[in-house]
C-alpha cells in the first residue's frame, strides 16, 4: 500500500504501487530511447544510483526527468551518451540502453561516435577559451572538416539554430568568455548541434541563468524540438510543464511514474508524485 503521508517511503513500495497504474505510454516503434531494465551503480557496485529503470523516450518530443536532489536523473542523462564511462567506478550493471535500436553499451560500439549523436549540454554553460566562432567550429574540425566555406556556413547555420546569430554576427572573432551567461548557454546549444545529432541531452541548463535568460532558453528548447529528441533534466516544476511533452518523475534511484506531462501535473497515479510536483517534498 501506497501511504497517504506526505513524506516520501520506501522507493520499491512506490514503484510497485506506481507499476499497475502507470504503464509505459510510449509504445516501442515510436520510441527514440528505449531504457529496459537498467541499473547503475558507483564504487565498483557499492552504490546503486539507477534501479531497474524501464521506460521508452519518444522520437521528436521533449520528455523532463525530474525528481529530489540525488535521486538518479542526471546519472540516467549522462547512462544515454556513456559520460559515466569516463569515471573508472561507474557502470551498467543490469539492463539495456538501446538508441534507433541499437544497444549503445556493445562492444562495437564507439562512445566518440555515440556523442556525435547524443549531444549533451551541461548545468554549467561551458564555452572553450576561444572565440565565438571557433567554439561552434569545434566538432566539425574534430570530424575532419577543414573546407572554409562549409564551416562558415554550419557556423552561421548552428548560431540561428540557437537564436544567438543576430546578436554575435559582428563579433564571431571576440572571445567566447565575453558573452553574457545566457548567451554562453545558447553558444554551448549552438556547438551541440553543430555537429548535427539526434538526440540533445540537457542537465539543468537554465539553472546558473536569470529569469530573461532562462525564458529564452525555453523558447529555443520548443523551437529545436523540431529538428531535435531533446531530454532535460529539470527541478523547475514549472519548466516542466512549460517545455515538456513527457514527464518521468524519479525518486530514490527508480523510476515512480511515466507518462504526458499534462497527465503528471494534473492527475498523476501516484500520491507521491503528486505529493512532489506540488511541492510537499523534495
Amino acid at each position: 500500500m501506497v501511504t497517504t503521508s506526505s513524506q516520501p517511503t520506501d522507493a520499491a513500495e512506490i514503484a510497485s504501487a506506481s507499476a499497475a497504474n502507470n504503464p509505459n505510454p510510449i509504445a516501442k516503434e515510436d520510441s527514440m530511447i528505449e531504457v529496459d531494465d537498467v541499473s547503475f551503480s558507483y564504487d565498483m557496485g557499492k552504490t546503486n544510483v539507477l534501479k531497474n529503470i524501464s521506460f521508452n523516450i519518444p522520437a521528436g518530443k521533449v520528455t523532463a526527468l525530474i525528481g529530489p536532489s540525488g535521486c538518479g536523473k542526471s546519472t540516467l542523462l549522462r547512462c544515454l551518451n556513456r559520460m559515466n564511462d569516463l569515471v573508472d567506478t561507474s557502470k551498467v550493471t543490469t539492463g539495456q540502453i538501446r538508441i534507433m535500436g541499437q544497444d549503445i553499451n556493445a562492444s562495437d560500439v564507439d562512445p566518440i561516435e555515440l556523442r556525435k549523436q547524443v549531444g549533451m549540454v551541461f548545468q554549467k554553460y561551458n564555452p572553450f577559451p576561444k572565440s565565438i566562432y571557433d567554439n561552434v567550429a569545434y566538432g566539425l574540425r574534430i570530424q575532419g572538416i577543414k573546407n572554409k566555406s562549409k564551416l562558415n556556413e554550419a557556423v552561421e547555420k548552428s548560431l540561428q539554430r540557437a537564436a544567438l546569430w543576430s546578436e554575435v554576427k559582428d563579433r564571431l572573432n571576440s572571445s567566447a568568455l565575453g558573452l553574457s551567461g545566457g548567451q554562453q548557454q545558447r553558444l554551448c546549444i549552438a556547438r551541440t548541434i553543430a555537429v548535427n545529432p539526434r538526440i540533445v541531452l540537457m542537465d539543468e541548463p537554465c539553472s546558473a541563468l536569470d529569469p530573461i535568460a532562462t525564458a529564452r532558453i525555453e523558447e529555443l528548447i520548443a523551437e529545436l524540438q523540431e529538428e531535435f529528441t531533446i531530454v532535460i533534466v529539470t527541478h523547475n516544476m514549472q519548466q516542466a510543464t512549460r517545455v515538456s511533452d513527457r514527464t518521468a518523475f524519479f525518486y530514490l534511484g527508480e523510476l515512480i511514474e511515466y507518462n504526458d506531462t499534462a497527465t503528471i501535473f494534473a492527475n498523476p497515479s501516484v500520491r507521491h508524485t503528486e505529493d512532489y510536483v506540488s511541492g510537499r517534498f523534495g
